[in-house]
């Protein structure tokens, strides 16, 4: 558990993320918000032309829903912020959706608006982008009176996966949005003039943070890359003196480290690293430090209650860990089987949490709402352990648990000990179905260097027993991604089996 007396000593007195804004625009008006390619604005400016869109929204959508269908752009954080000065709640999409996706995650919402810079077929969409967002700074704006946002009331609705593959609506009110930016706030702690470079999508629970919430905290400034595209952000890293990289899962780091300009470059104003989204391979701390002399500083969320944990310089910093609990908020390791038996540190088992930032349920969705929240926990479906020292080391995903001739495989330990071949730059191991064992591993691999597969399997027989050595090596010119940047497991689990048959 985290320091109370210092977290204490700072916690915010401000009740909702539109009343943290406008302390910003009252203390800062001319400082820099945001910054794209196509605009800049300034917190005086997005504060006129939110009052613009939030009124160009009307009455009619009060109490209700505006879906969100935008990439990373000053125009989506000026409509997050619009949408709650009309009164109304944000629904985040991601935009890399499809529109048949769009339209079925949409379904059973009480839609007021949908504003977005593409046509999408069977929504009424308001348009929106950049370049309309221009033209409300260049026609100037009205005065426009917000409407209050209640501490209780809907701040966001984010998406998140299920175990039946559908995603599920996850809300979180005002007051939850708050807890959570002051716990990333004190894992990761800001200064005034901070320049913030995110890169994962803002309908993420991660980019939503690191790039439309916490910025906000102390009058940031947030530059938006058009695209993730590691030679580009190696040189927006410099050239925009960023000293708060929003990086997100090991699989950003390294294709940063992969860019033929990173050898060369720079990052002098660069302070703030923080890692998530997946367990980090300790060759990616490592190579990260030896480049830049700054760490990698790990922590743990998901959609349903985000930060979970974090590795600080004030509590202490462990590579390969995700941290020690933010405050007020509760780890436990539970056993596999029942999700019951609290068990001791150093034994693997499910991570369940609780705190304050936890979601009340699944929106529409009794069944899953039951499955997940379990005698005041969320049952977060990762496999970990509680060393004595209170930091959580993540193993993997509980559904990525390999099932090997009655044994628990964890495929981070294979990957780790892959990764310190010399020949092998990436490692992703899934399970594949086997007559005799029942599942055996599987391993992906992209390398340096040419090797043949029996070489890398004796490599890992001086470190591993039998049963966890991969019964096939499948090189590849890149992992396939999820959205959110992470290794595509589903994918290559699909893969695996097909090549079997």
């Amino acid at each position: 558990m985290a320091d109370q007396s210092t977290w204490r000593s700072w916690q915010m007195t401000s009740a909702t993320m539109t009343d943290i804004f406008h302390d910003a625009v009252r203390v800062c008006p001319d400082r820099v918000y945001c910054k794209s390619a196509n605009q800049s604005l300034t917190y005086s400016e997005a504060a006129k032309v939110i009052g613009a869109v939030g009124r160009g929204l009307g009455p009619t959508v009060r109490g209700r829903a505006v879906a969100l269908v935008l990439p990373n752009s000053a125009a989506f954080l000026i409509s997050y912020f619009a949408v709650l000065s009309a009164g109304a709640y944000p629904v985040l999409v991601n935009y890399a959706h499809p529109d048949a996706t769009v339209t079925k995650l949409l379904e059973g919402i009480d839609l007021g608006a949908v504003l977005s810079d593409r046509d999408i077929p069977g929504l009424d969409v308001s348009k929106f982008d950049d370049a309309a967002l221009t033209k409300l700074v260049s026609d100037g704006t009205a005065p426009h009176a917000a409407v209050a946002t209640p501490p209780e009331g809907i701040g966001a609705i984010l998406f998140s996966g299920g175990t039946t593959g559908l995603p599920k609506k996850v809300a979180h009110t005002n007051k939850m949005l708050v807890a959570a930016v002051e716990r990333m706030e004190w894992g990761w702690p800001t200064n005034d003039r901070e320049i913030w470079l995110p890169v994962a999508p803002f309908t993420h629970i991660y980019g939503f943070l690191m790039g439309v919430l916490n910025p906000v905290l102390r009058g940031g400034t947030v530059v938006i890359p058009p695209r993730f595209q590691p030679d580009l952000i190696v040189d927006m890293l410099q050239d925009e003196d960023v000293t708060v990289f929003g990086g997100g899962p090991p699989a950003i780091y390294q294709a940063i480290m992969a860019s033929e300009k990173f050898a060369a470059a720079a990052f002098p104003s660069l302070r703030v690293c923080p890692g998530g989204g997946a367990p980090f391979p300790l060759d990616v701390h490592r190579r990260w430090s030896e480049a830049t002399g700054l760490s990698i500083t790990e922590g743990y969320g998901m959609t349903e209650i985000a930060p979970i944990c974090v590795n600080t310089e004030s509590d202490g910093m462990q590579a390969g860990a995700a941290g020690k609990a933010v405050p007020d908020t509760v780890i436990e390791v539970v056993d596999i089987q029942t999700g019951e038996t609290v068990l001791p540190s150093g034994d693997l088992g499910e991570i369940r949490v609780k705190g304050p930032h936890m979601m009340t349920g699944y929106t529409g969705n009794l069944e899953e709402t039951a499955t997940a929240i379990r005698d005041g926990f969320i049952y977060t479906g990762d496999i970990g352990l509680l060393d004595d020292a209170g930091f959580l080391i993540i193993s993997d995903r509980k559904k990525d648990v390999i099932f090997v001739k009655g044994y628990n495989v964890f495929p981070r330990e294979i990957e780790e000990a892959l990764l310190t071949h010399p020949a092998v730059s990436g490692a992703c191991v899934v399970g594949r179905a086997d007559e005799r064992a029942g599942e055996v591993p599987v391993a992906f691999l992209t390398l340096r260097s040419d090797i043949e597969p029996q070489d890398i399997s004796v490599f890992l027989s001086e470190t591993l027993a039998d049963y966890k050595l991969p019964a096939e090596f499948i090189p590849l010119e890149a992992f396939p991604m999820t959205p959110a940047a992470k290794v595509d497991r589903k994918t290559l689990r699909a893969q695996a089996n097909e090549a079997a048959e």
